[in-house]
């Protein structure tokens, strides 16, 4: 199997700053692995949330990750602005895959990237439900 290469910024659309924090790095001074999978839940969540599409504290739906996954192409540390890229690669009755990249501030190729899968639920229940109309018309742009 050929190692994957680097995305560029080109193959994203929506891009959400996050700072990295000094509890993000790990012994060996760069961004534990496990940290680049928060800041992908942190970009999908927080343009959901300014879409007006997830109320975090009271909406009927909430998204639960049920597959995730990431490549990792050059190190990351604290202090450092970062940006993470994201799309839509399938948009389902009831989940979503997204594919997100996480890039130093300015650069052009991806330091690491990945994806993940949110399959949406009744908040109460639990079981999935079909995806909200609101949520379908802020991630069809972006498939």
């Amino acid at each position: 199997m050929s190692r994957p290469q680097p995305l560029s910024r080109s193959a994203f659309q929506v891009f959400v700053p996050i700072t990295t924090r000094w509890m993000d790095n790990d012994v060996y001074g760069h961004v534990n692995n496990v940290t680049y999978y928060s800041y992908f839940d942190t970009a999908v969540n927080t343009y959901l949330i300014d879409q007006g599409a997830l109320n975090i504290e009271d909406g009927a739906v909430i998204g639960l990750v049920v597959e995730t996954g990431c490549q990792y192409f050059e190190p990351v540390s604290f202090p450092e602005n970062i940006e993470v890229g994201f799309r839509v690669a399938h948009l389902g009755n009831s989940s979503v895959r997204y594919e997100l990249a996480v890039f130093r501030q300015g650069a052009s190729s991806a330091a690491a990237q990945g994806h993940f899968i949110h399959v949406y639920v009744d908040r109460q229940t639990r079981r999935p439900v079909a995806l909200p109309e609101v949520f379908r018309s802020v991630l069809e742009p972006l498939s």
